[in-house]
């Protein structure tokens, strides 16, 4: 299921992904696509962005997969996913445009679906993400760990 406009609207608005510019170009499907134009403001001594933007980046994209991991409209209505653990690779300086790229793995997805299905209140799961510049050219690969609840649970139907 496409929910790029969802996810435009729910993150899109977070002052640091504001800042920092970030875009969802694509979440559907449990991947996502997310990306900004390095801002002078968030660069680092040499010019690229700076390693908090990356991190910044890599959320971006891990929350719009899992987002993107709903397969109705609502069920992503009362999850709250919060960072429990990164782990980022600085690969290259970052500079220009970067696009992000994350889609859940099957054991992502498998933690996650009882949340979004109702079916439980908590998940913990792991996202990895890969940034890539203009050229195509690996510049940073990250992990977060996601602690996933639910505040709230649909009355049964």
């Amino acid at each position: 299921m496409d929910v790029t406009e969802q996810a435009r609207a729910l993150l899109e608005p977070v002052p640091a992904h504001r800042t920092a510019g970030i875009e969802v170009l694509r979440a559907a499907d449990g991947a996502a696509e997310v990306a900004l134009t390095t801002p002078h403001e968030l660069t680092n001594v040499i010019g690229s962005l700076h390693s908090g933007g990356l991190a910044a980046l890599i959320d971006a994209a891990g929350l719009a997969a899992i987002i993107a991991a709903g397969e109705t409209e609502d069920a992503f209505e009362g999850v709250v996913p919060l960072g429990a653990r990164a782990s980022l690779d600085f690969l290259a300086p970052a500079r220009g445009r970067l696009v992000a790229t994350c889609r859940l793995d099957d054991e992502a997805s498998r933690a996650l679906r009882p949340v979004l299905a109702r079916e439980t209140d908590r998940a913990r799961l792991t996202t990895h993400t890969e940034v890539v510049d203009s050229s195509g050219a690996p510049v940073c690969r990250g992990s977060f760990e996601w602690s996933v609840r639910r505040t709230t649970q649909a009355p049964p139907e």
